[in-house]
């Protein structure tokens, strides 16, 4: 941290109760340094200027990500075997970069299903796992058995007919059976593939799974689930739930976020959804955002006893949504 001495900062830096401690364009000094870790900002959080004209185009690269993935696993048709190696070489480091992108609101459009959702979801979740694992503070050793357990979480739909994966209407409960059988297909494959750590396959298995024992394929309970798996059932239902489907628009941002607390898309792990979601939340001020009235404002201010109901500025006018109950975030401007 010291080497960025004197170097321009492009983005806000805000605590854990999103506010500012030092605005974008501050040049670190010393004083600057040590707020920085006083405050507990994490360094991959700060854009410098200087990077930010050079910044990957996010975009193109998950597009290019979810072509390569999309090669990868079709050739598993054929082959009747994962490439784990070339997954590991081409697939992984993408996913470790777009995940490291500080604006994570961009890193979300980016990632966001719009039309081969199938393997634009795989992607997605392994970048939100990615970094949701960073947020836990796991580490790089850790975080690469995540990523590659959450590219490869739904493996086992490959031996699901894709007119099920793709109808656009409601499945039967014969139907909805048969695609839940994609998580123990996802296990046998990943169970068989050499290299393979053995919490992948479990990822496969458990992504389903529930702490209050309500999920699928085997109904386990909070203790029984790996750690892994739960990360990545935070992830792959909020990439789900933000992206368009064959039978769903995506979902209003308040309300992927109160469902998730509310534990509306089954019990999920609290802290992992508290530390997701808080971070999120955290780094949308300063952010435009769509209300559902319609109107544009600007997050200024977070409520530290509700951090989902912020302090909203439109023109002159402040409205504080803890106290406008009718008035929710439809949408975080990017």
């Amino acid at each position: 941290m010291d080497n960025d001495l004197g170097r321009t900062i492009k983005n806000d830096l805000i605590n854990a109760y999103g506010v500012t401690v030092i605005p974008a364009g501050s040049r670190l000094n010393a004083e600057h340094l040590e707020l920085i870790r006083k405050q507990k900002i994490d360094r991959f959080d700060i854009l410098f200027a200087d990077e930010a004209d050079q910044a990957p185009p996010y975009q193109k690269m998950v597009n290019s990500t979810v072509d390569l993935s999309k090669e990868l696993f079709e050739s598993y048709r054929i082959s009747r075997k994962i490439p784990l190696a070339d997954i590991r070489k081409d697939v992984l480091p993408v996913i470790q970069e777009i995940s490291r992108n500080p604006d994570i609101f961009a890193l979300f459009h980016s990632v966001q299903g719009k039309d081969d959702y199938t393997y634009q979801h795989n992607i997605g979740v392994a970048v939100l796992s990615t970094l949701i694992g960073r947020w836990l503070e796991m580490s790089e050793a850790e975080l690469s058995v995540l990523s590659m357990a959450a590219t490869l979480h739904d493996i086992g739909k490959l031996k699901i007919p894709s007119e099920l994966l793709n109808k656009p209407g409601k499945l039967t409960d014969e139907e909805f059976t048969q695609v839940k059988k994609h998580t123990v297909y996802g296990y046998e494959i990943l169970k068989e593939t050499t290299g393979a750590n053995s919490r992948i396959a479990l990822v496969a298995l458990q992504h389903h799974e529930r702490n209050d024992g309500k999920g699928y394929p085997l109904g386990l309970t909070d203790e029984q689930i790996d750690p892994y798996s739960k990360i990545v059932a935070v992830a792959d239902i909020f990439h789900a739930m933000s992206s368009k489907r064959p039978y769903h628009e995506p979902m209003p941002f308040h309300m992927i976020v109160d469902q998730m607390r509310r534990g509306s898309f089954g019990a999920l792990d609290p802290h992992i959804v508290t530390v997701f979601l808080e971070n999120v939340v955290k780094r949308s001020v300063g952010r435009d955002v769509v209300l559902t009235d319609g109107r544009v404002g600007e997050i200024v201010y977070l409520n530290p006893h509700d951090i989902e109901t912020p302090l909203i500025r439109i023109g002159d006018e402040y409205i504080d949504l803890s106290k406008r109950t009718e008035l929710n975030i439809r949408e975080i401007s990017i």
